[in-house]
Order: structure tokens, then sequence, then C-alpha cells
């Protein structure tokens, strides 16, 4: 780190639950919508009105607590935090105290070499998980005198993942990030959308001289939604923390706002501590009590997590990257699983994913629901590349159109547009013989050392045998045929 500093991160990501309704009441759990239209008496926090815990949020927050590998608590409780803000409509957010449902866990992520002196994964901490409500969504600028309120957050459930200060570089922190983000999209308790603010974090960063054990003065940056703003926020507070205590200047724990035009944070407030927010029981909701059937039911509903299905897929002879890239979704990566099983070989299955699958998807803009092809279909389709009974290009270039066009199967559409590939070894020697005899310069000068030309003819012959000709058959019949 610059001039002998060492940042010290801690992120908190707030995560919005996938429940079907909010966390106290019955309004629907939905993003957008006309203003401040789902709403009710509790999530308005109108007098009389009384909240009731969603079971549902707490079997999420029980599943995200086996995936971390923590400690679920048999009992916490629930607490009012008051603030003022024209989002927080109760003028306090329940929330979770001392106790959370989830304590303790950890998360691999990738260890940032530029400040620990080798490549490897570090473990980052996870010091709890809680849960809470969200506040409504303000909107300020488009008028200059006003700013809008939509209610139809309020209420929506949250988890707030608090990480440990085990983070050393803004690198750091938007893997951790990209890992948590990865996490809860895979276990299925939010959808990730973070332009909608299903996933946003705070940062907490300070810096202290290398070799030093206490913790500098914390700044936290607020509200950042996407891992590039991560990395950008951090490294501009990081310098600005470093330039403050160089001019002998004193830095102040606040919260700040990050601008993403300029690249730069601001000051909001002074940051508050516990006290500020004269935090007490929430006398409406009784302790949340947690039974050994509940935990074992959230064990039970966890798929195979990416950090075990990383290890499968290397197994198989992938590399790093290419597993990295099948794991980019589980739906993604369990498609691969099925293709690969269906196709028996997981390399051609990987090639296929991240080349002609990808190659469309990305081309498209959709999804693999809308793909067309179940990975069953197009493992048929494989099955006759490697079987040698259909040229790759023919299968990429008019048998999976047609498949993904309702077509019918690999196998009919092959055998209705007769691409099926020659398997006669004689009608290849008689097609390389053919093009040898037609291209006598190119022989020669192959026979001479030019070895480059042997594509040309290559491709001539296959251009002959108008693409049923198995490429493989063609290189070893012309590599005899020139040695004659």
């Amino acid at each position: 780190m610059e001039q002998g500093y060492e940042a010290v991160i801690g992120l908190e990501v707030h995560v919005q639950l996938r429940t079907r309704t909010k966390m106290f009441c019955a309004c629907p759990n939905a993003y957008g919508g006309e203003p401040n239209r789902r709403t009710c008496p509790i999530c308005l926090g109108l007098p009389g009105a009384l909240p009731t815990l969603n079971r549902e949020a707490v079997a999420f927050v029980l599943r995200l607590g086996e995936a971390l590998g923590a400690e679920i608590a048999p009992q916490s409780a629930f607490y009012r935090k008051q603030y003022f803000y024209a989002d927080l409509p109760k003028g306090y957010q329940i929330t979770q105290g001392p106790v959370a449902v989830v304590m303790g866990g950890s998360l691999e992520v990738p260890g940032d070499p530029a400040v620990r002196g080798g490549a490897g994964p570090i473990v980052a901490r996870i010091e709890r998980a809680h849960l809470e409500e969200d506040a409504g969504k303000s909107s300020h600028g488009a008028e200059p005198d006003r700013s809008w309120v939509d209610l139809n957050r309020a209420g929506v459930p949250l988890v707030e993942i608090v990480g440990a200060p085990d983070l050393r570089s803004p690198q750091e922190a938007s893997d951790y990030f990209k890992a948590l983000h990865q996490l809860v999209t895979w276990i299925g308790i939010c959808d990730g959308n973070m332009e909608e603010g299903s996933l946003r974090c705070d940062a907490n960063v300070s810096v202290r001289k290398v070799g030093a054990t206490a913790f500098g003065v914390r700044a936290e940056v607020k509200n950042l939604n996407s891992f590039r703003f991560v990395k950008q926020a951090l490294a501009f507070e990081i310098q600005r923390h470093i330039r403050v205590l160089e001019s002998g200047g004193t830095l102040l724990p606040e919260t700040r706002g990050f601008d993403p035009a300029s690249g730069e944070t601001h000051a909001h407030r002074s940051k508050e501590g516990a006290v500020d927010y004269r935090t007490f029981p929430e006398p409406d909701l009784p302790p949340l009590r947690i039974t050994p059937s509940e935990v074992s039911q959230a064990r039970a509903a966890l798929p195979e997590l990416p950090a075990a299905r990383r290890v499968r897929l290397l197994g198989f002879g992938l590399g790093p990257d290419e597993v990295a890239t099948l794991l980019q979704s589980r739906t993604f990566a369990d498609y691969f699983d099925a293709l690969a099983r269906a196709c028996g070989d997981p390399k051609a299955a990987c090639s296929w994913m991240l080349g002609e699958v990808s190659r469309l998807l990305n081309a498209e803009g959709g999804s693999l629901e809308a793909f067309g092809v179940c990975p069953e279909a197009l493992g048929e389709l494989i099955r006759l590349v490697l079987d040698r009974k259909l040229g790759l290009p023919a299968a990429k270039e008019i048998v999976l159109p047609a498949m993904r066009a309702g077509e019918g199967s690999a196998a009919e559409i092959v055998l209705r547009k007769g691409l099926a590939q020659v398997q006669d070894r004689g009608a290849v020697v008689e097609a390389v013989k053919a093009v040898l005899a037609a291209h006598p310069d190119q022989v020669g000068q192959i026979r001479a050392g030019k070895e480059s030309l042997k594509g040309f003819l290559v491709g001539q012959v296959m251009k002959a045998g108008k693409g049923k000709l198995d490429a493989r058959t063609v290189n070893e019949v012309l590599a005899e045929e020139l040695t004659r």
C-alpha cells in the first residue's frame, strides 16, 4: 500500500429476500409499480397496526447461515432502531438485536497478491447475518425544491450480512461482494438484481501503518450497488485517508456517499454510534425461536454449493477459468451438468457451453430458459459430432438453428437434410486424390517444406465433399497421400 499504509475493509451487505410478501405484513414483495400502492397500515406504521413475522424470510436466512457454515442462534430478538428520515414511515426500523439469527461463518474469496505478497484464496469471516426491514425509496433532483418518497419498498425483508474487517484492498472487497452475490442467488434467496437495489452494500474503511494492530478512524461509504463502484469508492477513500494523515489532518468517523460520475466520495453526516439510535426491544414481536427441525429443513434445501461444485468440475480436467465461467450462475452450471451427462464428455460439453451456447446467448441477450434446446437434446447433437457422424460446422450452422426452430431432434434433422458424414474411407481417398491432382503447385510447395498450405488442401477437400467428409479422416488420408 502507498506510503507504508494498509487498508482495513469490512462490508455490510444488504440482501433483499425473494419472499412473496413483506417482512411483517401481507403486502406483495415486488419491485416497481405505481408509487405508494403496495402499502398497508403495518408497513406505514399507523397507530395500532401490529407486525407479524414472515416465516419464509426466516427459512431463507437459515439457508444462508447453513451455506456460510455459521452457527444458528436458537433464540434471537427484534429491536427498534430509531432514526428519522422521510423514507422511514414508522420513525424506526425493526431489526435484530445484539444476537442475530446467524452468527459467525465465513466466505472464501481470492486474495489480492498486490497487498498480500502472493496469490491464493483468503477466508473472510462473517460476524453475523440478521433480519430487518427495508426503508422506502427517496428520489432527489427531479425538482429543485422537493424530493419524492415511494414507500412500496418499506417493509421489504432484508438480511444484513456483516463482514469482519478482513479485506485489505478494493479488489478484495469487490471479489467478496461478487462471492456473496453468487452465493445468495445460487441458493435462491435473492434475485441479485443490483440495479433494482436487491443487493447493495455499505463499505467500512480505515487505514493504518503497515504492521500496526490498532484500527484507524473508520468511514462508511453507503449504498454501493455495483462491484465496480465498490472498487472505485474504496480506492478514492483510501487515498483520501492517506492524504489527510500525511498532511497532519484529523480524520472524522462519518458516513459518505459515492458519486460515480466523479469517482469521489462526499461527506453525509457524522457516524452514529449504537447509543445514537436509542435501540430498544420491539414490544410487538416475540423472541424468534429456531427449532432443530427448521435448521435441518434449511440444510436440506441447499443445492450443491459453488465451492463444492468448483472442486468437482476441476476433477473433470477443466481449467480454473473455464470452471469459473461455468459457475457464473446456478442455472448455467446446472445446464452444463445435464449436458455433460447427456453427451458423456464433460470437456466437449464445456466447449459448447463456453463457445456456441454463450455466443448465441450474448448475441440475443437471452437466457437459457429462452434458448429453446434442452441439455438432453443438445447432448444428442454433441454425441453425433463426437461419434464422427456429423461435422462440427454443420452441427453449429445448420442442425442447432433447426433444433431451436423446433424442426425436430438432431438425428431427425441430420437424416432429413442429408447431413450425415460419409463413413466410407474409400470415398475420402478419392476426394483427396482429386484435390491433389487439381492443385499440383500447392502439393509441390508442401513437399518442399511449406506445411502451412496443408490447411488450404483440407479446405478444398471438405468443400468438394460438401461438408460431409470427416475432417479427421481427411487429414489422415491427406498426410498419407502427400508422403507417397
